[in-house]
């Protein structure tokens, strides 16, 4: 997996409907509201659940790696 993947947020998507911040099961985003901030990057697993539930698609990822990031697929950057 990659060193530094985490989720990156389209604030032109996001409905901030906190789908992802309620799905994510890493605390990789900030509690407390329903606009989706990234506050523990370093957490994400690279899971991909955010994304899934997402009604806006407004999910990509960042990563410093092409390859295996851990979710069974091949990625590239």
């Amino acid at each position: 997996m990659a060193k530094k993947w985490y989720p990156v947020i389209d604030r032109t998507k996001c409905s901030e409907c906190g789908a992802c911040i309620e799905r994510c099961p890493n605390d990789v985003y900030a509690k407390g509201t329903t606009r989706p901030m990234v506050a523990n990057p370093k957490f994400c697993t690279a899971c991909m659940a955010c994304q899934r539930v997402c009604p806006t698609y407004a999910i990509d990822y960042l990563g410093d790696t092409c390859g295996d990031v851990g979710c069974g697929c091949k990625f590239r950057v």
